[in-house]
């Protein structure tokens, strides 16, 4: 019971360290992105924003690795970098699905909430980088387009929102919308995790979390642009149930324990965690 009790203590206190470090270096790169969005002009403005996001998210996961809060396998995604521009979309389980992608695939566009913009810790670098605001979903989707054509990756989330329903909510219409008049195929990215609430959208934030939680993303079906976007969504979502039905990671056997330090080494030399 000790034990148990000892590793509830040291979990509690891995969950709350690493939301500490993304509340303190989001307000340190915001302190510094804010009078950058004023003095930089748009396009070195952007390339600055983006590449500082990619470059905070990464530590940040390295971070997370380091204190035994997190493992990561993302290196699916690289596969991305070199690829003519797409619409990356994933399933969204967690608040840290965009930082995974973000830290993994240079210059990536983010469809982002309007409230996130506007967030003292995220927003003024959000704004730097030029990432999409989702509240007009007419500009939202002609920026969209416009990122594509010129050669970025989109990061969206056609679920709108993290994950509510097991194990994808309805979809919208939206990536295929955009698909459609970018003339951009879809990507799709499946997160597995083996913890589906942790840090999800109806899961308390401080919620008691056996760690470390791991997430491994691999790539899954490449859809042409489409010519119905209704049509599409609703192919799209039964892909993606199809998929995750059985997709959650499940704890590995005693054993791994070498391996997983050999990993997080990996990661803290620009593999995976």
């Amino acid at each position: 019971m000790r034990l148990a009790h000892w590793r509830a203590l040291r979990d509690a206190v891995r969950l709350r360290l690493g939301l500490g470090l993304l509340a303190l270096m989001g307000l340190a790169w915001s302190l510094l992105a804010l009078p950058l969005s004023y003095l930089l002009p748009r396009s070195p403005g952007l390339r600055l924003g983006r590449y500082s996001a990619g470059l905070t998210f990464r530590v940040y996961l390295r971070l997370l690795t380091w204190i035994g809060a997190c493992r990561f396998d993302l290196r699916a995604l690289d596969a991305l970098r070199e690829q003519p521009a797409c619409i990356i979309a994933p399933n969204h389980p967690s608040l840290l699905d965009a930082l995974m992608v973000i830290s993994r695939v240079p210059h990536v566009a983010c469809v982002m909430k309007a409230e996130l913009m506007r967030n003292i810790l995220f927003g003024a670098g959000a704004r730097l980088a030029r990432y999409i605001r989702n509240d007009s979903l007419h500009a939202m989707v002609r920026r969209a387009v416009t990122e594509v054509r010129g050669g970025s990756h989109l990061l969206l989330f056609p679920e709108g929102t993290r994950t509510t329903r097991a194990p994808v909510n309805r979809l919208q219409g939206t990536a295929g919308l955009i698909a459609k008049y970018a003339r951009a195929p879809v990507q799709t990215v499946f997160i597995e995790t083996t913890d589906a609430a942790f840090l999800g959208k109806e899961s308390a934030l401080f919620r008691k979390t056996p760690m470390p939680v791991r997430y491994r993303i691999r790539l899954g079906q490449r859809f042409d642009p489409p010519k119905n976007v209704a049509a599409f969504a609703r192919e799209l979502e039964q892909y993606f149930k199809a998929e995750l039905a059985d997709a959650a990671l499940t704890d590995r056997p005693a054993g791994t324990a070498a391996r997983d330090g050999q990993r997080a080494r990996d990661w803290s030399h620009g593999g995976s965690a």
